[in-house]
Protein backbone atom coordinates (compact mmCIF):
# COMPACT_ATOMS: atom_id res chain seq x y z
CA UNK A 1 0.00 0.00 0.00
CA UNK A 2 1.27 3.43 -1.02
CA UNK A 3 1.88 5.62 1.82
CA UNK A 4 0.41 9.17 1.70
CA UNK A 5 2.22 11.81 3.08
CA UNK A 6 3.26 15.47 2.28
CA UNK A 7 6.76 15.98 0.65
CA UNK A 8 8.02 19.29 2.44
CA UNK A 9 11.31 18.54 1.22
CA UNK A 10 11.39 18.76 -1.94
CA UNK A 11 11.24 23.01 -1.80
CA UNK A 12 14.74 22.19 0.62
CA UNK A 13 16.39 20.60 -2.26
CA UNK A 14 19.41 22.90 -2.91
CA UNK A 15 20.44 25.96 -1.84
CA UNK A 16 18.85 27.63 -5.31
CA UNK A 17 15.46 26.26 -4.38
CA UNK A 18 15.95 27.49 -1.07
CA UNK A 19 16.66 30.80 -2.08
CA UNK A 20 13.60 30.70 -4.64
CA UNK A 21 11.07 29.61 -1.76
CA UNK A 22 12.82 31.97 1.23
CA UNK A 23 10.35 33.99 3.20
CA UNK A 24 12.20 36.83 4.77
CA UNK A 25 15.17 38.79 3.59
CA UNK A 26 17.73 40.92 5.65
CA UNK A 27 18.54 43.99 3.62
CA UNK A 28 21.21 46.49 4.79
CA UNK A 29 18.64 48.92 3.95
CA UNK A 30 17.03 47.21 7.13
CA UNK A 31 19.92 48.37 9.22
CA UNK A 32 20.13 51.17 11.54
CA UNK A 33 23.35 51.87 13.41
CA UNK A 34 24.28 52.99 16.95
CA UNK A 35 26.85 56.25 17.45
CA UNK A 36 28.26 57.27 20.18
CA UNK A 37 29.81 60.64 19.94
CA UNK A 38 31.37 62.59 23.32
CA UNK A 39 33.34 65.90 23.76
CA UNK A 40 37.39 65.84 23.42
CA UNK A 41 39.82 65.66 20.38
CA UNK A 42 41.27 63.01 18.74
CA UNK A 43 38.68 60.49 20.40
CA UNK A 44 38.40 56.66 19.24
CA UNK A 45 38.42 54.57 22.22
CA UNK A 46 37.01 51.39 22.00
CA UNK A 47 34.26 50.68 24.50
CA UNK A 48 35.64 47.59 26.62
CA UNK A 49 32.15 46.18 27.08
CA UNK A 50 31.56 46.36 23.71
CA UNK A 51 34.42 45.08 21.14
CA UNK A 52 34.40 46.92 17.82
CA UNK A 53 31.85 50.04 19.40
CA UNK A 54 33.86 53.14 19.71
CA UNK A 55 33.22 56.31 21.52
CA UNK A 56 34.02 59.10 18.58
CA UNK A 57 34.59 63.12 18.94
CA UNK A 58 33.61 65.06 16.55
CA UNK A 59 36.70 65.36 14.87
CA UNK A 60 37.16 61.74 14.44
CA UNK A 61 33.51 61.23 13.73
CA UNK A 62 33.77 61.52 9.89
CA UNK A 63 35.84 58.56 9.63
CA UNK A 64 33.38 56.29 10.89
CA UNK A 65 30.14 57.82 9.56
CA UNK A 66 32.38 57.91 5.87
CA UNK A 67 32.87 54.00 6.40
CA UNK A 68 28.98 53.70 7.56
CA UNK A 69 27.68 55.83 4.10
CA UNK A 70 29.98 52.99 1.85
CA UNK A 71 28.87 50.33 3.33
CA UNK A 72 25.13 51.20 2.03
CA UNK A 73 23.47 51.89 5.64
CA UNK A 74 21.49 54.36 5.02
CA UNK A 75 20.53 55.36 8.67
CA UNK A 76 22.10 55.71 12.49
CA UNK A 77 20.77 56.35 15.40
CA UNK A 78 23.08 59.33 17.44
CA UNK A 79 24.12 58.75 20.80
CA UNK A 80 25.63 62.09 22.62
CA UNK A 81 28.20 61.81 25.98
CA UNK A 82 28.60 65.02 27.38
CA UNK A 83 31.23 66.73 30.11
CA UNK A 84 28.76 68.41 32.03
CA UNK A 85 25.66 67.09 33.92
CA UNK A 86 23.32 68.47 35.99
CA UNK A 87 20.16 67.89 37.85
CA UNK A 88 17.58 68.43 34.48
CA UNK A 89 20.08 67.51 32.21
CA UNK A 90 20.72 71.07 30.13
CA UNK A 91 23.05 69.80 27.73
CA UNK A 92 20.29 67.58 26.05
CA UNK A 93 18.21 70.32 25.01
CA UNK A 94 21.92 73.17 24.56
CA UNK A 95 21.42 73.94 20.43
CA UNK A 96 25.54 73.52 20.73
CA UNK A 97 25.54 70.73 22.32
CA UNK A 98 27.92 67.40 21.28
CA UNK A 99 24.58 65.76 19.90
CA UNK A 100 23.36 68.40 18.14
CA UNK A 101 26.83 69.33 16.56
CA UNK A 102 27.06 65.75 15.88
CA UNK A 103 23.68 66.05 14.05
CA UNK A 104 24.74 68.76 11.92
CA UNK A 105 28.00 67.62 11.08
CA UNK A 106 26.18 64.38 9.59
CA UNK A 107 23.95 66.03 7.58
CA UNK A 108 26.67 68.08 6.51
CA UNK A 109 29.08 65.74 5.08
CA UNK A 110 26.06 62.69 4.17
CA UNK A 111 22.81 64.33 3.50
CA UNK A 112 21.73 61.47 2.36
CA UNK A 113 21.99 59.24 5.62
CA UNK A 114 18.94 59.20 7.58
CA UNK A 115 19.91 61.13 11.15
CA UNK A 116 17.56 59.78 14.41
CA UNK A 117 17.93 61.66 17.59
CA UNK A 118 17.68 59.30 20.83
CA UNK A 119 15.96 61.68 22.95
CA UNK A 120 16.76 60.72 26.65
CA UNK A 121 18.08 63.16 29.65
CA UNK A 122 19.65 59.94 31.35
CA UNK A 123 23.07 60.75 29.83
CA UNK A 124 22.79 64.30 30.11
CA UNK A 125 21.41 64.10 33.97
CA UNK A 126 24.36 63.96 36.78
CA UNK A 127 21.50 61.55 38.98
CA UNK A 128 21.38 59.15 35.54
CA UNK A 129 17.20 59.13 35.15
CA UNK A 130 15.73 59.74 31.94
CA UNK A 131 13.18 62.65 34.10
CA UNK A 132 13.50 65.58 36.23
CA UNK A 133 14.10 64.05 39.86
CA UNK A 134 11.57 65.39 43.29
CA UNK A 135 12.38 63.77 46.75
CA UNK A 136 14.10 60.81 44.34
CA UNK A 137 11.14 60.12 42.98
CA UNK A 138 10.93 60.83 38.49
CA UNK A 139 8.52 63.71 37.69
CA UNK A 140 6.67 62.69 34.85
CA UNK A 141 4.96 65.75 33.76
CA UNK A 142 8.13 68.21 34.31
CA UNK A 143 10.21 65.78 32.54
CA UNK A 144 7.74 65.84 29.57
CA UNK A 145 8.74 69.50 28.93
CA UNK A 146 12.50 68.80 29.15
CA UNK A 147 11.82 65.90 27.06
CA UNK A 148 10.23 68.43 24.16
CA UNK A 149 12.60 70.83 24.27
CA UNK A 150 15.28 68.36 23.64
CA UNK A 151 13.06 67.17 20.57
CA UNK A 152 12.73 70.77 18.98
CA UNK A 153 16.57 70.89 19.75
CA UNK A 154 17.49 67.97 17.87
CA UNK A 155 15.35 68.83 14.66
CA UNK A 156 16.72 72.42 14.48
CA UNK A 157 20.08 70.58 14.27
CA UNK A 158 18.99 68.74 11.19
CA UNK A 159 17.50 65.33 13.00
CA UNK A 160 15.47 63.51 10.38
CA UNK A 161 13.65 61.20 12.83
CA UNK A 162 13.16 61.88 16.75
CA UNK A 163 13.37 59.08 18.51
CA UNK A 164 12.35 59.17 22.20
CA UNK A 165 13.13 56.65 24.67
CA UNK A 166 12.37 58.04 28.05
CA UNK A 167 8.90 56.19 29.14
CA UNK A 168 7.67 58.73 30.26
CA UNK A 169 3.59 58.85 29.96
CA UNK A 170 2.29 61.46 27.00
CA UNK A 171 5.94 61.56 25.94
CA UNK A 172 4.88 60.94 22.47
CA UNK A 173 1.67 63.68 22.55
CA UNK A 174 4.24 66.01 24.34
CA UNK A 175 6.80 65.69 21.23
CA UNK A 176 4.37 66.09 18.91
CA UNK A 177 2.79 69.56 20.35
CA UNK A 178 5.99 70.80 20.66
CA UNK A 179 7.84 70.23 16.97
CA UNK A 180 4.41 70.95 15.02
CA UNK A 181 4.43 74.34 17.02
CA UNK A 182 8.03 75.08 15.69
CA UNK A 183 7.12 74.20 12.28
CA UNK A 184 8.59 70.94 12.48
CA UNK A 185 5.63 68.91 11.56
CA UNK A 186 7.32 66.87 8.98
CA UNK A 187 9.95 65.30 11.44
CA UNK A 188 8.51 61.74 12.28
CA UNK A 189 8.55 60.72 15.68
CA UNK A 190 10.18 56.65 16.47
CA UNK A 191 8.90 55.97 19.76
CA UNK A 192 10.46 53.24 22.20
CA UNK A 193 7.04 52.14 22.81
CA UNK A 194 7.26 49.03 24.20
CA UNK A 195 11.10 49.39 26.35
CA UNK A 196 11.40 47.24 28.94
CA UNK A 197 13.08 47.42 32.61
CA UNK A 198 16.20 44.89 31.38
CA UNK A 199 18.78 43.74 32.24
CA UNK A 200 20.30 43.58 28.30
CA UNK A 201 21.21 47.20 29.17
CA UNK A 202 24.56 46.58 31.00
CA UNK A 203 27.10 47.21 27.76
CA UNK A 204 25.29 50.45 26.59
CA UNK A 205 25.24 52.19 30.36
CA UNK A 206 28.95 52.13 29.81
CA UNK A 207 29.35 53.43 26.23
CA UNK A 208 26.64 56.02 26.84
CA UNK A 209 27.63 56.98 30.79
CA UNK A 210 24.31 56.89 31.94
CA UNK A 211 23.85 54.17 34.66
CA UNK A 212 21.40 55.81 37.40
CA UNK A 213 23.28 57.06 40.46
CA UNK A 214 20.58 55.35 42.94
CA UNK A 215 17.39 53.59 41.91
CA UNK A 216 16.54 51.90 39.21
CA UNK A 217 13.95 52.42 36.41
CA UNK A 218 11.22 50.45 36.89
CA UNK A 219 8.72 52.86 37.55
CA UNK A 220 9.07 53.80 33.87
CA UNK A 221 10.19 51.05 31.99
CA UNK A 222 8.10 48.05 31.87
CA UNK A 223 8.21 44.79 33.74
CA UNK A 224 9.62 41.97 31.28
CA UNK A 225 6.87 39.91 32.66
CA UNK A 226 4.18 41.87 30.59
CA UNK A 227 2.72 41.74 27.35
CA UNK A 228 -0.43 43.02 27.23
CA UNK A 229 0.75 46.47 28.92
CA UNK A 230 3.17 46.86 26.36
CA UNK A 231 -0.13 46.48 23.56
CA UNK A 232 -1.08 49.37 25.85
CA UNK A 233 1.46 51.46 25.62
CA UNK A 234 1.87 51.33 21.98
CA UNK A 235 -1.79 51.97 21.17
CA UNK A 236 -1.33 54.76 23.50
CA UNK A 237 1.55 56.06 21.34
CA UNK A 238 -0.31 55.42 18.19
CA UNK A 239 -3.15 57.36 19.63
CA UNK A 240 -0.55 60.64 20.31
CA UNK A 241 0.74 60.46 16.60
CA UNK A 242 4.01 58.26 16.75
CA UNK A 243 5.23 57.62 13.58
CA UNK A 244 7.24 53.95 14.35
CA UNK A 245 6.79 51.52 16.91
CA UNK A 246 9.76 49.99 18.88
CA UNK A 247 10.88 47.09 21.09
CA UNK A 248 13.56 46.64 23.18
CA UNK A 249 15.39 44.66 23.90
CA UNK A 250 14.93 42.71 21.15
CA UNK A 251 16.06 38.47 21.57
CA UNK A 252 13.95 37.77 24.88
CA UNK A 253 10.83 39.80 23.16
CA UNK A 254 10.40 39.01 19.80
CA UNK A 255 6.74 37.89 20.62
CA UNK A 256 5.80 41.58 21.12
CA UNK A 257 7.63 42.19 17.77
CA UNK A 258 4.97 39.82 16.39
CA UNK A 259 2.66 41.19 18.95
CA UNK A 260 2.85 44.87 17.66
CA UNK A 261 3.03 43.40 14.19
CA UNK A 262 -0.46 42.09 14.06
CA UNK A 263 -1.86 44.94 15.64
CA UNK A 264 -0.85 48.05 14.26
CA UNK A 265 0.25 49.00 10.73
CA UNK A 266 2.78 51.57 11.10
CA UNK A 267 6.28 50.37 10.50
CA UNK A 268 7.98 48.32 13.56
CA UNK A 269 11.39 48.93 15.08
CA UNK A 270 13.86 46.05 17.34
CA UNK A 271 16.73 46.97 19.20
CA UNK A 272 19.21 44.27 18.75
CA UNK A 273 20.89 45.69 22.07
CA UNK A 274 24.00 46.05 23.82
CA UNK A 275 24.34 42.42 25.83
CA UNK A 276 22.72 40.88 22.98
CA UNK A 277 25.40 42.30 21.08
CA UNK A 278 28.30 41.67 23.64
CA UNK A 279 27.60 38.20 24.36
CA UNK A 280 27.54 36.99 20.65
CA UNK A 281 31.23 39.00 20.25
CA UNK A 282 32.51 37.08 23.44
CA UNK A 283 31.43 33.83 22.73
CA UNK A 284 32.73 33.94 19.38
CA UNK A 285 36.25 35.34 20.28
CA UNK A 286 36.26 32.11 22.04
CA UNK A 287 35.45 29.87 19.47
CA UNK A 288 32.61 28.68 20.65
CA UNK A 289 30.12 30.05 18.02
CA UNK A 290 30.12 30.91 14.25
CA UNK A 291 30.13 34.75 14.54
CA UNK A 292 28.28 35.05 11.15
CA UNK A 293 26.09 32.48 11.03
CA UNK A 294 24.75 33.54 14.89
CA UNK A 295 24.32 37.34 13.58
CA UNK A 296 22.51 36.54 10.43
CA UNK A 297 20.15 34.01 12.53
CA UNK A 298 19.63 36.83 14.49
CA UNK A 299 18.61 38.82 12.29
CA UNK A 300 16.46 36.90 10.16
CA UNK A 301 14.53 35.99 13.39
CA UNK A 302 14.08 39.99 13.93
CA UNK A 303 12.25 39.76 10.04
CA UNK A 304 10.56 36.64 10.79
CA UNK A 305 9.12 37.75 13.74
CA UNK A 306 7.91 40.72 12.14
CA UNK A 307 10.26 44.09 12.16
CA UNK A 308 10.54 46.41 9.33
CA UNK A 309 14.17 48.26 10.57
CA UNK A 310 16.90 46.77 12.70
CA UNK A 311 19.10 48.66 14.88
CA UNK A 312 21.95 46.56 15.92
CA UNK A 313 25.76 47.22 16.91
CA UNK A 314 26.52 44.57 14.29
CA UNK A 315 25.50 46.24 11.68
CA UNK A 316 28.96 47.09 9.52
CA UNK A 317 29.65 43.72 9.54
CA UNK A 318 26.18 42.90 8.08
CA UNK A 319 26.45 45.09 5.73
CA UNK A 320 29.73 43.86 4.46
CA UNK A 321 28.21 40.22 4.88
CA UNK A 322 24.83 41.30 2.46
CA UNK A 323 27.48 42.50 -0.07
CA UNK A 324 29.66 39.52 0.30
Amino acid sequence: MALTFDRHRRLRSSAAMRSLVRENHVRVEDLIYPIFVVEGSNVKEEIPSMPGVYHFSLDRLNEEIDEVAALGIQSVLVFGVPEHKDACGSEAYNDDAVTQRAIRQIKERHPELVVIADTCLCQYTDHGHCGVLHDGDVVNDESLKLLAATAVSQAKAGADIIAPSNMMDGFVAAIRAELDEAGFTHVPIMSYAVKYASSFYGPFRDAAHSAPKSGDRKTYQMDPANAREGLREAASDVAEGADFLMVKPGLAFMDMVLRLRESFHLPIVVYNVSAEYSMVKAAAANGWIDEERIVMETMVGFKRAGADLIITYHAKDVAKWLAR
